[in-house]
Parts: C-alpha cells; structure tokens; sequence
C-alpha cells in the first residue's frame, strides 16, 4: 500500500474539498444494504436487548419504552453529525480524522484511541458472552458455568473473527449475513409466538398485561427524574455500534454519501426493533417481579433466557442461538472499525507506519487487524485471570468512552463546519443544532455515569474505596493520554503532533 501522499478527492468541507489518502483498501465493494447490515450487526441488537431491558424495567417499569425512545435522541443527534462530517472526510479514521481536523493533532490522537478503546473492551465482554451461550448449546449447559473453557472459547472465538476480517471485507460481508439472518429469523420466531400468545392463540398463555399509552407519557415518567437518567443512560448505550458503518466509508459505493446514508437508517431501525420488541415482552411477561416477570432481578441478565422455555416450548435453544449469532456477528463487526481507525492513524503518522499497512491480496488492514485481535485476547484473558468481577467492571467503564469519543464528533462538526451554519436551514440544524445537542447530552452522560461508577456500591468490585469500574475507565482513558504523549516524542510519529493546524477545508498533509 502507499502511504504517499496519493489521494482521493470530495467535496463537502466548508472551505473547499477534502482530501483523503488512498489507503489501499477494497473500493465499492459495499452498497448501501451492506452498509445498513454492518451498522445493525455491530450493536449485538438481541443480546444488547435481552441483557439490558430488565435494568431499565427495574428503575423505570412500564416507562420503559418511553426511556427507550429518549436514549435513542442523543444517538440519532450524534448519527446526523457522523453522516455530516463523512459528506466532507470520508476516512475510516473516522472521529480520529475528524477531531484532529477541527481541534488539532491531540484531539484526533485521543479520539482514535478512545474508538479503538471501547472495541477492545467490548470484545472481552462479547468473548465471555459467546463462549458462554455456545456451551448452554451443548449437553446440560453445565460447561456454561466453567470458567477456563469459556475463556478458551471466547479467545477461539476472537481469533476467528480475526481471521475472517484479516482475509477480506467480502469474505468478512458474508460471514455477516448468514449471522444476521440467523439471529433476526430467530428473534422474528420469538416475535411471532409472543404475539400468538397475546392474541390467545395458544391455549394455556400467561395473561400478561394490555398495551397502554400511559407508557410512553413523560408526565409520569419525569415524576422521578433521577430514575429517567439512570434508565435512559442505560439505554443509551445499547444503541453503540451503527457508526461501523463510517469506518468502512471507503470501501462504501459513494463514500461521501452511502455510509451517512447508513448510518442513519440503521440508528432508526434499531430503536424501531428495541422499541416493538420491547413492548410485546412487557405485554406477555409484564414489568412484575415473580417467574418470567422483567422485574424479576433472577431474569436482568438475560430476559430473553427466562422466557424462552415458557414462549418457545421445546424450540427454546432459538432465542440461545439469536444471542449467540447475535454476539459473534458484532464480535467481528466490532474489529472492523478499531483496525481501520488505526490504521488511518498509522497513515497519517499518528502511531507507527507498519499500523497504517494494506494486506496487497486481501486489500485489509492487515497488520491492524491482527493487532487489534491480539489486544482483544490479551486483555480479555488477563482481566479473567485477575478477577471476573473485575472483568465485568471494566466492561461497564465502556460508556466512559463511548460517550467521550461520541461527544467528541459532535463538538468537532459544530466547529468544522462553523462557517456554514449561517448558508442554510439545513446546515443550522444537521451540522449546528443537533449534533451540539447531543454531544452536551453525551458529556453530561459522561460525567453523570463517572459520579454514579464511583460509588464503591457500584459493580462487583471496589479499589481504594472507589467503584472498579470508574478506576478502569479512568486508567484506560489515562493510558492514552501516556501513549500519546510517548508518541508526540517518538521520531517516528512526532512530526503528526508537529504539522499545522488545518483550516477547515483544507487538506491533512500526509507524509511520505
């Protein structure tokens, strides 16, 4: 690959067209579906939901889908700032190229590794997951509740996908697809035999509970706002994962457009799924906390685990293998954009050369890939060697840095396109208002989830007296603090701290 200064052209910023280095990587191979799958795929939709409804019906009870819609709002701001700043840079470096365009070289530098960060993370927790539901498929289960074989299988489970996305974005597409339509025919099962359920259908059906406006009124929900935020960070979160879509912009059909495009369509066919699915699993199993009820605290870690057996009879193992496609297509959906942020990094000088490397067959991110499988594994096996409880912990510190990166692109759209604001309805909103108002919400989620993880109560673990998880999260974050500062005086990747502040508009300077 070339990390020259060859380069591909498009319009968009506000003080002409950006320039974006030709990486290498496989051009067009993806249209707008593809897009759209990856971008759904990546955020683990039945697991993300199975494992986090009963903790939102917990605080919130039948608000629940209201505190659904609500977390949903910040997410779709940021989606608009995502798919406005890739309509002028459409580099898989995403927030990495974005931040350091609109505040300079440290900015983009922590950007990048706050990206690269929370995908490490992730993996170690959709590791554990998958290695436990492959074995609740096999035999008794019993295996489920073995802690070396899960670790062993969730680091198989990693290599693998590695391995898929080292070999190719086509290879890595179909791999996709046949895991997507795994676990949505699933869950479309599921679906289908709630709503025979609810309707009467089958003899015997739990009496469950009718739908009811009340749900969605904020009257009533905001009469304890402190359980709103909590509900709604929690909800938040389990929206993480559609930008993956932005990180294979490049090997998008129209790069400028059809990942934005992405983007968006698939944050709103999220909330549309977690929003319908959510509301037919309270009408049946209602927000009680006896058998299969959601606020029963024996079913928060997996609801859909609780129902199975009473909703499926014996085709139960379905909504097992839902979770499980549903985890591993987001474990290799997952390693796509932390390799190709990285290797933008590396072509543009950010972190040493060899990151910013195109396999010549596969036309990947070879060596970022493999790195960033490598760090996956190591860290998972260490954090489960250490201590589960604190493996968990630092699995929670995930929102840290999801909100702080999220943030972070919507205050760098705001201000990459400040001069524009004024040109237009369209801009004032897409590329001013929005993305500001939901990169405030995220801060504030920010800071409302450190306060809340400091709290030694908090997770499973307490070092000093603080919660595990807000010591994880804010070593991680300082971690790359470190590695930056290493970098800025490093001969090999100093001269990316030591390059002008770009003007908005005007291209990054990549070395030869």
């Amino acid at each position: 690959m070339s990390t020259g200064t060859t380069t591909m052209t498009t319009a968009g910023g506000p003080g002409g067209p950006a320039a974006v280095p030709a990486k290498g990587l496989r051009a067009g191979i993806l249209d707008l579906g593809d897009s759209v799958m990856l971008g759904l795929a990546s955020t683990a939709p039945v697991y993300s939901l199975a494992a986090t409804l009963g903790l939102i019906v917990a605080v919130n009870g039948n608000y629940t889908p209201l505190i659904l819609l609500l977390g949903f709002v910040p997410v779709l701001f940021i989606a608009f700032a995502f798919r406005e700043l890739n309509s002028a840079m459409p580099d898989c470096g995403t927030t990495f190229i974005w931040a350091r365009r609109a505040f300079g070289p440290w900015a983009g530098w922590l950007g990048g590794w706050g990206v690269a960060l929370a995908g490490v993370v992730v993996l170690a927790n959709l590791a554990q997951v998958a290695g436990q539901y492959l074995w609740l498929l096999i035999g008794d289960g019993s295996l489920a509740g073995n802690s070396l074989v899960v670790t062993a299988t969730g680091v198989l489970f990693i290599v693998f996908m590695t391995f898929v996305n080292y070999r190719g974005i086509r290879l890595g597409e179909h791999v996709q697809r046949v895991l997507t339509y795994v676990q949505y025919l699933s869950l479309g099962i599921f679906a289908m035999a709630i709503i025979f359920r609810i309707a009467g259908a089958v003899p015997g059906a739990a009496p469950g509970q009718a739908f009811d406006l009340e749900w969605f009124n904020p009257a009533g929900a905001f009469a304890d706002p402190g359980a709103v935020v909590h509900g709604a960070l929690l909800a938040l979160f389990i929206y993480w994962g559609w930008d993956t879509c932005l990180a294979v912009n490049e090997e998008t059909e129209n790069p400028a457009t059809t990942p934005g495009r992405g983007a968006v369509i698939s944050a709103l066919v999220l909330v549309a799924i977690y929003v319908s699915v959510a509301l037919l699993v309270m009408m049946y199993a209602t927000v009680g906390t006896e058998g299969i009820g959601l606020g029963n605290e024996a079913n928060q870690n997996d609801v859909f685990l609780a129902m199975k057996d009473v909703v499926l009879g014996p085709w139960g193992w379905l909504i097992v293998v839902a979770v499980l496609a549903s985890v591993l297509s987001s474990t290799q959906t997952t390693i796509l954009p932390t390799a190709r942020g990285t290797l933008s990094m590396g072509v543009h000088g950010a972190v040493p050369r060899r990151f910013g490397e195109v396999h010549p067959r596969n036309q990947t991110p070879g060596y970022s890939t493999q790195v960033m499988g490598a760090a996956a594994v190591a860290y998972y096996v260490l954090m489960s060697f250490l201590s589960e409880n604190l493996l968990a912990d630092s699995i929670s510190s995930i929102s840290l840095f999801i909100a702080f990166y999220y943030a972070l692109t919507g205050f760098a759209c705001v201000w990459y396109f400040r001069a524009t604001l004024r040109g237009s309805v369209r801009n004032f909103w897409f590329r001013g208002v929005m993305p500001l108002l939901g990169a405030l919400m995220l801060t504030a989620a920010f800071f409302i989830s450190a306060v809340q993880m400091r709290d030694p109560d908090y997770g499973d673990t307490q070092i000093f007296g603080v919660g595990g998880a807000f010591i994880s999260g804010v070593l991680l974050l300082g971690l790359g603090v470190a590695l930056a500062a290493v970098c800025r005086f490093t001969p090999s990747t100093r001269g990316y701290f030591l390059q002008d502040h770009p003007a908005a508009g005007a291209p990054l300077q990549v070395r030869p």
